[in-house]
């Protein structure tokens, strides 16, 4: 009798050469996470038409925030000793690195919900990092017009500003949109563990995520010193704009600050990143299902 042999992967290894048991996590989640997001944008492209109102009606709807800016300085010719153009290049990094990270990781807002609705519980049966699938989930393509009128109001700052430019200065740009993008991230995956815990708590996320964003787009000087101390040195969204664009503009630095505070960004973007995935993996420890 014919002896039957059962056919595995050879030495136990994927298509990409991968041991299972030796693939690195970070690359099994980010290659999760990019198929997913191909599914939704293959979803998304079958109703092209859809896809172009959604994304401009986004547009319009952002660019309102910059609007109410410029009316402003029909009546004023500084706002906190800023003028508009200034005020443009605050608002331009913001809101790019804002619409970059809620591009990415936005859908991390609603974990609260698969957390009281239990369909969570299909996620962590997936041999699959569930930040992945979270992150990923309902991909939404048209936030990219956020993105779009950020970099449109960006550009008009760098257009009109008169800014001695330097090797550092020119640098300074791509870095803080990314980091500042790094830092968003981070609180969008914070804020999303905290809801493990608070299931109702997406309002108290989106404070952080949208309303930094908000917040970040006016100057320093017109907050009080308290609040800017929260935004330095508690959860520092002031390194996504504040600090690296007052640097590019030549302003004096709020709260007195040394000069090469600003290029701290990639730092404390990291350890903006770092502390938030152990937060996720602290909240996902304490995730009991909602049973049947």
């Amino acid at each position: 009798m014919a002896e039957t042999v059962a056919v595995r992967p050879a030495e136990g290894r994927d298509p990409g050469g991968f041991a299972y048991e030796d693939r690195p996590r970070l690359l099994e989640g980010l290659r999760a996470y990019g198929l997913i997001v191909a599914m939704w944008v293959r979803s998304t492209m079958a109703y092209r038409a859809s896809f172009v109102m959604t994304t401009l009606g986004n547009l319009a709807a952002t660019a309102f925030d910059f609007v109410t800016i410029v009316l402003m300085f029909t009546h004023v010719d500084a706002l906190g000793g800023y003028t508009l153009p200034e005020i443009a290049l605050l608002y331009g990094v913001s809101a790019t690195a804002f619409g970059l990270a809620d591009l990415l990781l936005g859908s991390m807002e609603r974990l609260g919900r698969r957390v009281r609705d239990g369909t969570l519980d299909t996620l962590l049966v997936r041999p699959v990092p569930v930040l992945a699938q979270v992150a990923a989930d309902r991909f939404a393509l048209r936030r990219i017009g956020r993105i779009t009128q950020g970099l449109a109001v960006l550009a008009y700052a760098l257009l009109t500003l008169d800014i001695a430019w330097t090797p550092l200065k020119v640098a300074m740009l791509p870095l803080m949109v990314i980091t500042g993008a790094a830092v968003f991230g981070a609180v969008f995956v914070a804020g999303a563990a905290f809801q493990f815990v608070a299931q109702d708590a997406s309002q108290v996320q989106s404070a952080f995520t949208y309303g930094g964003a908000t917040l970040l787009q006016y100057p320093p000087t017109i907050f009080a010193k308290d609040l800017v101390r929260g935004v330095t040195f508690v959860v520092p969204l002031a390194f996504v704009s504040w600090l690296p664009a007052l640097y590019v503009l030549g302003r004096d630095y709020p709260l007195d600050l040394p000069q090469w505070v600003a290029f701290l960004t990639p730092v404390v973007s990291a350890g903006c990143l770092g502390l938030a995935g152990l937060v996720w993996r602290a909240g996902l420890r304490s995730y009991r299902s909602t049973g049947s």
